[in-house]
C-alpha cells in the first residue's frame, strides 16, 4: 500500500459505490479510511483506534457493502453492534448514503420502541443488521433473527459499549454467531478492558492507529472556568449564550435532572430554540429533536452522554460541558460533536470544587492543560448555599480518601462509641430488679397489691 492514497480511486470499489461517494462530496479518504479500508478489503481483522469524527464509519461500511455486493437470499451477512440507539442511526444513514445505488437491504434495531416493525425487516430478508447489543440478543432469543449467514461483524465504539455494561450481551452474542468470520473493531481508546475484548473478539488483527488515544482535534478550541457553584453556573452560560457566534451549541449534563434543569431555565429565558435529549425521552422525540438541530432550526440542544457519541452534525460552534463527565474518556466525545470535517469549534467547561480533580484526570489523558479564563465581570458570582457546599466537601474528602487511603477529612466515618462494661450494665438492672421486689413485699403488707387476673 502507498504512503498516500490520493483519492477513493485506489480502493478499486464497484462503480456503485464510486457513484455515492462522490455524490457524498468525498474525495480524499481520511488517515483512518486510507489505513483500514485496504485491509478490510483484503479480509483481515482489523482493530482500529481513531477518535470520533475521523470518518471510520466510512471506513468499515464501505468494504462491507463491496464485499456484500448485492441482496441475497433471507437471512443477513453482515452484523454491525453499536451502543446506543444514535449511533445505530447514524450507521444506517451512512449505509444508505453508500449503498444508494445497489439492492442491499438492511435493517436497524434497536429499543425504545416496540419490535414489530423490525421484525417485519427481518422476515422479509435483510443483508446487512444494524443493532445494539440489547435488541440483538432479544430478537434472536425470540427466533426472529438466523445468524448462520454471518460472515462479518463489526463492532463500533467497544469502549462506550464496555463502559455501558454490554459485556454479558457481547459475549451472548459471540457465542450464537458463526465463529468463522471477519471481525473489525473499532474504538476511540484502547485500555485494559478494549484490549482484552480485542483478544477475545478478534484472530490475529492488523491494528490501525490514526491519531494518540484520547486527544483532541487540533480544530477544537478549548477553555475550562472554575466556578464556585451551579447557580454561577447558570449565570455564565446565559452570558456565553448571548454571544451571537454561538450559533449550534451542545450543553452536556451528567444527569437527566441536571438538563432538565437546564433546559427550563434557558427555555424561559428565550435564548433561541432549544430541545432537551436524553434516556427517560421517548425514541421520536430524540429522533426529532436531533433533525431538527441537525437542520439549523433549533440553536440549543441540551443533553446527557447518551447523546455525546452518534451525532454526526458537522456544523456544531460550541460545546459547552455544564458538568465534567465522570467517565474521563467522555470528555473527548463530547467536544469532539465540534471542530468536526476540519471546520474550528470551541469547547467550555464549566468546573465546580468538586469537579477540578476529575479534571486534572482528564487533562492527563489528553495530554494537555486546557487554558483557564476568569469569570467575565458581567457574570454574577452566586453565593454557594451551605448544603451545596458541605456537599463539595464531603466530595472532595472522598477523592483525597482515594488518593491516600490514611486520610481522615472533615466527614471521615466517626468511631463506634465504646460499649458500655457488661458486668455494671448487670449490675444496674439487678438493683433495679430488687428494688421493684421490695415495692411489691411493702404493697402486699399494707394490702395494696393484686395479683395480675385476681
Amino acid at each position: 500500500m502507498s504512503d498516500s492514497l490520493l483519492s477513493f480511486e485506489n480502493f478499486k470499489l464497484n462503480k456503485q459505490l464510486m457513484e455515492a461517494v462522490k455524490e457524498a462530496g468525498y474525495t480524499k479518504p481520511t488517515p483512518i479510511q486510507e489505513k483500514a479500508i485496504p485491509l478490510a478489503l483484503a479480509g483481515h481483522d482489523v482493530l482500529g483506534i481513531a477518535q470520533t469524527g475521523t470518518g471510520k464509519t466510512a471506513a468499515y461500511v464501505l468494504p462491507l457493502l463491496f464485499k456484500i455486493k448485492y441482496a441475497q437470499g433471507q437471512h443477513p451477512r453482515a452484523l454491525i453492534l453499536a451502543p446506543t440507539r444514535e449511533l445505530c442511526m447514524q450507521i444506517e444513514e451512512a449505509v444508505i448514503q453508500f449503498g444508494k445505488y445497489t439492492d442491499l437491504r438492511y435493517v436497524c434495531l434497536y429499543g425504545g420502541i416496540g419490535p414489530k416493525t423490525q421484525i417485519e425487516k427481518l422476515q422479509a430478508g435483510v443483508d446487512i443488521i444494524i443493532s445494539t447489543p440489547g435488541r440483538f440478543l432479544d430478537l434472536y432469543k425470540k427466533g426472529k433473527i438466523y445468524v448462520r449467514d454471518l460472515k462479518t461483524m463489526v463492532m463500533d465504539e467497544a469502549d462506550k459499549m464496555l463502559d455501558m455494561g454490554f459485556m454479558p450481551q457481547i459475549r451472548g452474542i459471540l457465542e450464537v454467531i458463526p465463529n468463522k468470520r471477519q471481525n473489525l473493531l473499532f474504538s476511540a481508546t484502547f485500555g485494559s478492558r478494549v484490549e482484552n475484548l480485542s483478544a477475545e473478539f478478534l484472530e490475529f488483527p492488523e491494528r490501525v492507529e490514526v491519531t494518540a488515544q484520547a486527544t483532541t482535534a487540533e480544530t477544537i478550541q478549548q477553555t475550562k472556568y472554575h466556578v464556585p457553584n451551579i447557580k454561577t453556573k447558570i449565570n455564565l452560560l446565559e452570558y456565553l449564550l448571548q454571544d451571537e457566534s454561538v450559533n449550534r451549541v451542545i450543553i452536556f449534563t451528567k444527569s437527566r435532572k441536571n438538563a432538565e434543569s437546564v433546559f427550563s431555565y434557558l427555555e424561559r429565558k428565550q435564548l433561541g430554540e432549544i430541545r432537551v435529549i436524553h434516556a427517560n425521552k421517548g425514541q421520536n422525540t430524540r429522533i426529532n429533536s436531533m433533525e431538527d438541530f441537525k437542520a439549523g432550526s433549533v440553536r440549543i440542544l441540551v443533553a446527557t452522554d447518551v447523546a455525546a457519541r452518534g451525532l454526526d452534525i458537522s456544523m456544531v460552534s460550541h460545546v459547552i460541558n455544564f458538568d465534567v463527565p465522570l467517565i474521563y474518556e467522555d470528555y473527548v466525545h463530547r467536544i469532539g460533536r465540534t471542530g468536526r470535517a476540519e471546520n474550528e469549534g470551541k469547547a467550555f467547561t464549566f468546573i465546580n470544587p468538586a469537579e477540578i480533580w476529575h479534571f486534572e484526570k482528564i487533562e492527563e489523558i489528553i495530554r494537555i492543560s486546557v487554558p483557564e479564563s476568569e469569570i467575565p465581570n458581567e457574570v454574577s458570582i452566586a453565593p454557594t448555599p451551605f448544603i451545596e457546599k458541605q456537599g463539595y466537601e464531603r466530595e472532595i474528602d472522598n477523592q483525597k480518601r482515594k488518593d491516600n487511603p490514611e486520610f481522615k477529612g472533615g466527614f471521615h466515618e466517626k468511631k463506634a462509641r465504646p460499649t458500655a462494661n457488661p458486668n455494671k450494665a448487670k449490675e444496674k438492672r439487678g438493683n433495679k430488679n430488687s428494688k421493684a421486689k421490695r415495692n411489691r413485699n411493702q404493697m402486699k403488707t399494707q394490702g395494696k397489691w393484686k395479683k395480675k387476673g385476681g
